[in-house]
């Protein structure tokens, strides 16, 4: 068994479909595993977690739900939590409510990165199933340290916009179906005990972008360094985001330290242009019951001209109503990113 200085160690990244394709990656895993096992899947952050018991059900490695300060151990599978993001340091589990990235806590691109900075070329990260794009940044991350990178293939995913970009954007080791991940995971992790762990400088983009996500303060260890400053503002605190390029990987993080791919921030500034029309319609409905109010006011009061000049100001208002709400339900404009 390696010790946890020599410990390889593998992410496993998830999101929508991921839990069948989880069952079948562990099913596939020998009972015999040199490394340790770490697993994200993107999950509600108020709702109850099971996926502990249902990766248990599928293999005969311990299963454990990641506690903050746990040492890690060879063929031990640790299970990230609802609201925490599960990361390493060191050789020990680190769980923090850092700020939220591609909308998640817990987030794929922030246990992989952790795994880059702290195993170097002993971490692996496999992406599998899921929407958008979340684990790309973080596989990059895995290479850029020497690492072993791998995705599920896309035709076998439920949801393949996740391996999808990871593929398009990453020069994976290997792209096959999960029980092809699992002989290649083996094989590399007989070999990875011996490989180059040094650890990356402190101040080095990685490092610093896993410091803020252990909750450290985003400002003070220089996001705003890491990039150029972008057109955009951050979806969820309006502040300043910073755009950061890693080859084709393009995402960006705000001083604040939310993160987001360039298709979540897509996401996010849709659904606030959705939101903004909806309140929009609403304000506007409103503005022409009052006036409609006005009027039955007036008519009551013995004043029909005033009543009809505000009818005629409510009819007004009908067809821009109307125009808003052909907008807002033009699915063309809402669709899916993942499924295109």
């Amino acid at each position: 068994m390696s010790t946890a200085k020599h410990l390889p160690v593998i992410g496993v990244g998830a999101s929508a479909g991921g839990v069948e394709a989880l069952q079948q990656f562990f099913q596939a895993l020998p009972r015999q595993l040199p490394a340790a096992l770490m697993v994200v899947l993107h999950v509600p952050p108020h709702s109850g977690s099971r996926l502990d018991a249902i990766i248990a059900g599928a293999t005969s490695l311990p299963v454990l739900r990641a506690r903050d300060g746990d040492r890690i151990q060879s063929g031990h599978v640790y299970v990230a939590v609802p609201d925490r993001h599960l990361m390493l340091e060191g050789d020990h589990v680190r769980l923090s409510r850092g700020p939220k990235e591609c909308r998640m806590r817990p987030a794929v691109d922030v246990l992989f990165r952790s795994l880059a900075v702290s195993c170097g070329a002993r971490a692996a990260g496999v992406v599998l199933s899921g929407m958008l794009d979340d684990g790309t940044a973080g596989l990059w991350a895995i290479k850029e340290h020497k690492g072993f990178a791998l995705a599920q293939e896309p035709a076998e995913a439920l949801y393949p916009s996740m391996p999808e970009s990871a593929r398009d954007h990453v020069a994976l080791d290997h792209v096959g179906p999960v029980a092809q991940l699992a002989a290649e995971l083996l094989r590399w992790s007989q070999s990875a005990k011996d490989a180059d762990a040094a650890g990356p400088d402190g101040q080095q983009p990685h490092a610093v972008e896993t410091r803020i996500a252990a909750e450290a303060n985003a400002l003070r260890e220089g996001v705003m360094q890491l990039g150029r400053q972008s057109r955009y503002t951050c979806p969820d605190c309006h502040g300043v985001l910073v755009e950061i390029q890693e080859g084709k990987v393009v995402r960006f993080r705000c001083h604040t330290g939310h993160a987001f791919s360039i298709k979540t921030l897509l996401a996010e500034v849709d659904t606030a242009v959705d939101n903004g029309l909806w309140d929009s319609i609403r304000a506007m409905e409103e503005r022409l019951l009052l006036l409609l109010q006005l009027s039955e006011l007036a008519t009551d009061s013995g004043d029909p001209a005033t009543a009809e000049r505000y009818r005629a100001r409510a009819r007004e208002l009908d067809e821009p109503i109307q125009d808003l709400r052909k907008l807002v339900l033009d699915g063309r404009l809402f669709g899916h990113e993942s499924e295109r």
